[in-house]
C-alpha cells in the first residue's frame, strides 16, 4: 500500500468516527455532511458521503478523482451530547485552516469521547426543577410544584435505570411515563395541592422528544428526506410510549 493510499485510508477511518459521534450525539444529517466535507477538505481529500439514522458510508476520493477509501460504519443508538457535536465543529475549522493534522484530529476525537458527563444526581436534581419550574408556569403551587419535582426526577431515574438494564429504548420511555404520572396522579386523585393537574401535565415533559423533532424537521428542509422521516417516526413513538404511560395512569384512577 503506498503512502498515498494509506493516509487516504487512515482519513477515511478518522472521517467514519467522527460521523459516527456526530450522529449518535443527536446532530442533523446536513451539519454531519457540512463537518465531514470541511474535514476533508483541510485534509487534502475530497468525499462522497451515505448519511442514514443507523449507518455511515463514506468514500475518500484524492485530487485526481481516483478511488482509495470506502468503508462503511454503523453508529450507536442516539444518545443526545451537545459538548461532542460543538467540539467537533471547532475542530473541523482548525484542520479546514490548515492548524491541525490528521493526528491532532485522531487526538482530539478521543479526548472529547472521555470528557465526563454531568453527575447523575445533579441531572435529576436539575430536570426535577424544570418539572417544577414548567408547573409553576401552567399555574401550579408551592405543592404541586413539589409533586411536580418528585414526579419528574421519579420518572427520569426509572429510565436511567431501565436504560442500565437495557430495556428497549421505548419500554424505558413507557416507564418513566408511567411513574411520573402514577406519583403525579395520586396527588390528582386525592386532591393534594391547589391545582394538582398542572403537576399531572407537567410530570412527563421531560421525556418529549425535542431534538429527533426538531432534526426531522430540518432534515427534511433540507432534502434528507429518509432520514428526515425515520427520526419523525422514531420522535413519534416516543411520543406513543409517553401517551400510553399516561393512559395507563388514567385508567387505573378512572378520572
Amino acid at each position: 500500500m503506498n503512502e498515498e493510499t494509506s493516509n487516504a485510508s487512515e482519513v477515511g477511518s478518522i472521517l467514519l468516527d467522527v460521523g459516527a459521534a456526530l450522529m449518535s450525539s443527536g446532530a442533523s444529517t446536513h451539519r454531519t455532511r457540512l463537518t465531514l466535507e470541511r474535514l476533508a477538505s483541510g485534509l487534502g481529500f475530497k468525499i462522497e458521503l451515505l448519511i442514514t439514522q443507523r449507518a455511515l458510508m463514506v468514500t475518500v476520493i484524492d485530487k485526481d478523482q481516483e478511488h482509495f477509501f470506502s468503508r462503511l460504519k454503523r453508529t450507536s443508538p442516539h444518545k443526545i451530547n451537545f459538548k461532542i457535536v460543538s467540539g467537533v465543529s471547532r475542530m473541523s475549522w482548525r484542520v479546514f485552516d490548515g492548524e491541525w493534522n490528521i493526528e491532532q484530529v485522531a487526538a482530539e476525537l478521543r479526548r472529547l469521547k472521555k470528557l465526563p458527563h454531568y453527575s447523575q444526581w445533579l441531572v435529576l436534581s436539575t430536570v426535577g426543577l424544570a418539572g417544577a419550574a414548567f408547573c409553576h408556569i401552567f399555574g401550579g403551587g408551592l405543592i404541586d410544584m413539589a409533586v411536580a419535582f418528585t414526579a419528574t426526577f421519579s420518572g427520569l431515574f426509572v429510565r436511567q435505570q431501565a436504560t442500565l438494564k437495557k430495556f428497549n429504548p421505548y419500554v424505558c420511555v413507557f416507564f418513566a411515563a408511567l411513574t411520573a404520572s402514577l406519583i403525579a396522579g395520586f396527588a390528582e386523585f386525592f386532591n393534594f395541592g391547589n391545582h394538582p393537574d398542572a403537576a399531572f401535565s407537567t410530570s412527563v415533559l421531560f421525556l418529549v422528544p425535542g431534538v429527533p423533532l426538531i432534526n426531522s424537521v430540518t432534515d427534511m428542509m433540507d432534502g434528507n428526506i429518509q432520514n428526515g422521516i425515520v427520526r419523525m417516526v422514531n420522535g413519534l413513538i416516543i411520543a406513543f410510549a409517553i401517551a400510553m404511560g399516561v393512559f395507563t395512569v388514567r385508567i387505573l384512577f378512572s378520572f
